[in-house]
């Protein structure tokens, strides 16, 4: 597990105390804000190189067993929330860069009376566009070259959004690629749909040291079962 530095990130203190440069007039709450987010922007690449590499150096073997588990948890916490999946439209993700596999669970749920579909990026800096998938959808490369339903799709409106996870830390916090995609999205769709982190346990952080647009999500599922759901005790 990474450690959280009791420094800000980038290694450095303060050299006085802010409230004493208020006082005397020095402090800029606005530059002192950049400087912040641009500290915890370096400190989120360094951990996001470091977890994808940890991901992909896992066997194959390891990565199969890691998504039949998370498939088994995610198939339970969707009968808990609302007794199956049939006529629930899921988003889900073709994964990459040695993510989680979840399409088979995809496939058994579309048979199941689920409506799927994934994520498209088809604005950059924009919110994701979700599109229809079944089984004999002919998909077209997108965005990072990752395989998505055509133009012609139907667009759809996900009640369930999974989120794969470079990095996650309590409280729902997603550490992602640094595109924003996922918290453009969320903040965008009304009603916000029900947004649940897919990642591995070895991808836990104390933090991500949140900034104002980081979005926690509604439940984080790992192999070994469900870390955090919004509104537990």
């Amino acid at each position: 597990m990474s450690k959280t530095p009791s420094t800000p990130p980038g290694g450095k203190g303060y050299a006085s105390s802010p409230c004493m440069a208020e006082e005397t007039g020095h402090y800029d709450p606005q530059a002192a804000a950049s400087r912040h987010a641009a500290d915890v922007a370096r400190w989120r690449k360094a951990e996001r190189s470091r977890l994808r590499a940890e991901r992909l150096a896992m066997t194959v073997a390891e990565r199969q067993a890691a998504g039949d588990a998370l498939s088994g948890h995610l198939r339970q916490l969707l009968k808990s929330r609302s007794g199956g999946a049939d006529g629930q439209v899921i988003s889900f993700y073709w994964p990459i860069k040695g993510e989680p596999d979840l399409r088979p669970l995809m496939a058994d749920l579309h048979a199941e009376g689920a409506v799927i579909a994934l994520p498209i990026v088809e604005t950059k800096a924009a919110p994701l566009v979700f599109r229809l998938w079944t089984p004999e959808t002919r998909l077209v490369r997108g965005d990072w070259n990752i395989p998505v339903p055509p133009p012609d799709a139907p667009q759809l409106t996900p009640g369930i959004v999974l989120a794969p996870l470079v990095g996650w830390a309590p409280g729902g916090y997603r550490l992602g690629y640094g595109g924003g995609y996922f918290d453009r999205t969320l903040a965008a769709l009304s009603p916000r749909p029900f947004a649940i982190g897919i990642g591995l346990d070895s991808a836990q952080l104390q933090t991500i040291h949140p900034l104002p647009h980081d979005i926690p999500l509604d439940a984080i599922l790992t192999a070994t079962g469900v870390q955090f759901t919004r509104g537990a005790s």
